[in-house]
């Protein structure tokens, strides 16, 4: 399984202790922007500092939006067209990774403006809902990317198909492949080369009843049932089962006080489940729950307890989240004081993939004392930048990593009832590395 390693260490490096050049960061997207545009909008340099051309296209009518919630950069919403749009671009032959940028404009109820992406005549994005996707009919900035367009014939093409009322389209940043040269040396990593259960020296396996955070439906146990290492990977899996109060099972587990970390790298290897009802996650806690917290402190009670604000006061980071209603979309998330739960403000982003359940793709973060990024398979899909003070980055301080497969619950089952004919169902972990940043001369 290990030879799979797209982007990963070689067996020989992790033993050797040679720092990799480049490593997953060889194939990360992170700086070579081809095109930007500021779709119905002049010219803009985004924080990132990607340089938005102005917008000279002749399609669509331009309009304009007197405030969005949601983004950092919120110029880039604050125009756009609407149409059954077409635009086109002269680049060189090659694979090239594309940011589109949406908001819901007139405050749209669901289901009234529903419309296709499609990139080089492929359906890339189907019945796109911005006001569905962001839960919300305030104008709420909207991510997606979609990744590995080739461009054949020196041109590229993105039309916008109208189903219900008009397309809309805030902004286009498109990426070409292109190495990155960073230097990294491994400081934590479980390959899972072992049988039984998880490294007692690594992680913590968590029990907990149904329904403690989240209104999650399954109980999380330690039974090699839901949670055991074989094969050469992790598995996480749930179960159809009376246990404790609850009708399902699953696992879940976490490095607290066993792999904390301040700033760098996580690859994550994983395959997710399919079928309505999962819901799951590769995230990161911090490993002082109250560092932010103003009205609990260390010995008080604070997962799935409202009076405690050590969440999200000190902060939370969603590497990836998927959930089996909607299967080719994973999520990337921060959680702080000033940006959480589920609502219009919150910041947050998406990229398409269509075999998550099928292959296994390698998710990763890229955090720094300035920024986050999240990546799957190397291909950028969100930035989230410090701004201000603790209440919008308290990512200052350690956090761990925590790995967990839910059912139900208020994301899960948001598509519907959960479908009772896909268990066993399981998410698989091929291996889970972190990496500090080599400074060089």
């Amino acid at each position: 399984m290990k030879s799979d390693n797209p982007g990963g260490l070689s067996a020989d490096d992790s033993e050797s202790g040679k720092i990799p050049q480049g490593s997953a960061g060889a194939m990360f997207n992170t700086a070579a922007v081809a095109w930007a545009i500021n779709v119905g909008g002049d010219a803009h340099v985004a924080p990132e500092g990607v340089e938005f051309q102005a917008d000279e296209l002749a399609r669509g009518t331009k309009g304009t939006i007197a405030e969005v919630k949601g983004a950092q950069d919120s110029e880039i919403y604050l125009s756009y067209r609407a149409g059954d749009l077409q635009l086109e671009k002269t680049l060189n032959s090659g694979t090239y990774d594309l940011t589109f940028y949406f908001v819901e404009p007139h405050g749209a109820v669901v289901g009234e403006r529903v419309f296709d992406v499609v990139v080089q005549d492929q359906l890339e994005i189907e019945a796109l809902d911005v006001s569905r996707a962001r839960n919300s009919t305030s104008p709420s900035a909207l991510v997606r990317t979609v990744s590995g367009v080739e461009v054949n014939d020196g041109e590229l093409r993105v039309q916008l198909r109208g189903h219900q009322s008009t397309p809309v389209l805030s902004g286009l940043v498109v990426r070409a492949r292109k190495p990155d040269t960073s230097r990294w040396r491994l400081v934590w990593s479980d390959e899972f080369d072992y049988e039984g259960a998880p490294d007692s020296e690594k992680w913590h396996l968590q029990e907990w009843p149904a329904r403690k955070v989240n209104n999650e439906d399954q109980a999380y146990t330690g039974r090699p049932r839901n949670i055991r290492v074989g094969d050469g990977k992790l598995t996480i899996e749930a179960h159809k089962e009376g246990y404790q109060g609850a009708s399902y099972t699953s696992g879940r587990l976490h490095s607290h006080g066993k792999g904390d970390f301040l700033y760098g790298r996580v690859d994550i290897r994983a395959k997710l489940p399919a079928g309505q009802g999962t819901w799951s996650a590769l995230w990161m806690l911090p490993t002082n729950h109250y560092r932010y917290a103003t009205n609990c402190s260390i010995g008080d009670e604070w997962q799935g307890n409202p009076d405690c604000d050590a969440w999200p006061n000190s902060g939370e980071i969603d590497i990836m989240e998927h959930v089996g209603y909607d299967m080719t979309r994973i999520h990337a998330t921060v959680h702080n004081r000033r940006f959480f739960g589920g609502g219009p403000d919150q910041r947050n982003a998406s990229i398409e993939v269509a075999d998550v359940a099928d292959q296994y793709h390698l998710y990763s973060l890229l955090w720094s004392p300035e920024s986050i990024r999240v990546f799957v398979d190397g291909v950028v899909f969100y930035t989230y930048f410090k701004e201000g003070d603790w209440r919008d980055w308290p990512h200052d301080h350690p956090y761990h990593l925590i790995m967990n497969l839910a059912i139900g619950g208020d994301w899960g089952s948001a598509g519907g009832p959960i479908d009772e004919d896909i268990f066993p169902v399981s998410m698989e972990v091929d291996y889970v590395r972190v990496f500090e940043a080599v400074v060089t001369k």
